[in-house]
């Protein structure tokens, strides 16, 4: 039960930043669909306190284990995903920014952040939904995304789910993930579309597609901003030559898929 309640906290933490969420939730149920979660996405920054395995507990105390590992040294980014034995609970997929590659500037505004995390914050059983516990500037927030969005959508947001994502094998009224864009896009959702709006392949096991992230008002310490918040995803699996359901993740789609936070300039 107290697991459950994580993951309805994460839910309901999300859905507010991310309002088209629970409208895109809504409307798929009102066709009838059972909405399975797929994954649930985290972002956080390489550090012994607040890094991967500070956000690890509270899954692996429910019965969850690391499943896969996965880099992407343009983004300066690394992630694992976790999976539980229970099919039916999502799994989890955390990521961490390597702070060590920033810029020396950058490294410094991290560590500026991260010097402002109090210790009981730190002690918090559920860090992964704890929210941000710094105060950021602007100027921070625009530094950091001129080298790395992921950074400055972290500094901005801080520990909470970046994004849920639809299982859509799960669905029965739409025959293929391009159909369902279709669907969303006619009910006024803008999808992302770095490198196409269907990231991967059958031949990699995995489609993967996902909104944009909607603006939000952002509480900067010297003015308040709309900036890019979370957005939804879809994931359809396919079956790998033993049969089986593929269930772990592909760097190549992911890398794309992270730019759906991504600040659009004119």
């Amino acid at each position: 039960m107290e697991f459950e309640g994580l993951l309805a906290r994460l839910w309901e933490d999300y859905r507010n930043i991310n309002p088209q969420a629970g409208r895109i939730h809504a409307l798929l149920s009102s066709r009838g669909e059972t909405v399975v979660n797929d994954h649930v996405a985290f972002r956080t920054f390489e550090h012994p306190a607040v890094g991967m395995a500070a956000l690890a507990p509270p899954f692996l105390a429910a019965g969850y284990s690391q499943a896969g590992t996965y880099d992407f040294p343009d983004k300066h980014l690394r992630a694992v995903h976790l999976e539980h034995p229970d099919p039916a609970l999502p799994k989890i997929f955390i990521s961490e920014l390597r702070v060590g590659e920033l810029p020396a500037g950058l490294q410094s505004s991290v560590a500026a952040l991260l010097n402002q995390v109090s210790p009981a914050f730190l002690a918090h059983p559920w860090l992964c939904a704890a929210g941000r516990p710094w105060n950021l500037s602007r100027w921070e927030y625009e530094a950091l995304g001129r080298f790395s969005e992921y950074a400055a959508w972290l500094a901005a947001f801080g520990f909470r789910a970046n994004h849920f994502t639809v299982l859509a094998n799960s669905l029965r009224t739409f025959s293929s993930l391009p159909e369902l864009n279709g669907f969303l896009k006619s009910a006024g959702f803008a999808l992302n579309g770095d490198g196409g709006e269907i990231k991967g392949s059958p031949a990699a096991f995995l489609e993967q597609s996902s909104t944009l992230a909607a603006p939000v008002r952002a509480e900067f310490s010297d003015e308040s901003l709309e900036i890019p918040g979370c957005y939804y995803e879809f994931a359809l699996r396919h079956r790998l030559p033993s049969g089986s359901l593929f269930q772990g993740f592909v760097a190549g789609n992911a890398a794309r898929i992270f730019t759906s936070t991504d600040r659009r300039r004119e």
